[in-house]
């Protein structure tokens, strides 16, 4: 049984392609990280935000509502470094130097980044839809990026 509670959709537009991500939630491996992501997700602060740096082979980040790489929420969150893997699909905060310094942005792995294994917090797991992460337009910024249309919790949507 999926806990709808703890899945999050987050639906891409690349121009050239679209669809619906599913991010599987850990909230036994980072439950403050998860909070604030789907509160955020509840008010509608990620929906329009585009990917702003997309390195190939890499990972994919989003989560500025400024578009640089610099804006934010406005809420640090205390680091909750964890065992699980920076894989294909793991989605994880994004931060700088300081551990406790994650706030909006995060990134999803385009492939193996286990480089990053206990430096960052892995909040979640894509188990569908990872072929439209794929699609995300290349870039520092992109030419053209990619956006979030909507990122919503299932379990407001089913």
């Amino acid at each position: 049984m999926t806990d709808l509670e703890n899945r999050l959709y987050l639906d891409i537009n690349t121009g050239e392609d679209e669809g619906r991500v599913v991010i599987d939630l850990r909230e036994d491996k980072a439950p403050g990280h998860v909070a604030r992501i789907k509160e955020l997700a509840r008010e509608g602060f990620y929906d329009g935000i585009i990917f702003h740096r997309v390195i190939d082979g890499f990972m994919a980040q989003t989560g500025d509502p400024k578009g640089t790489g610099m804006g934010g929420s406005g809420q640090k969150l205390k680091a909750e470094f964890n065992d699980v893997n920076h894989g294909r699909g793991a989605v994880s905060m994004a931060r700088s130097q300081n551990p406790d310094s994650g706030d909006s942005q995060f990134f999803i792995c385009f492939g193996d980044a286990s480089f990053l294994d206990g430096q960052y917090t892995v909040w979640g797991q894509v188990v569908e839809g990872m072929e439209h992460v794929d699609a995300i337009p290349k870039g520092e910024p992109p030419r053209s990026p990619g956006k979030i249309a909507k990122m919503q919790v299932a379990a407001d949507v089913e």
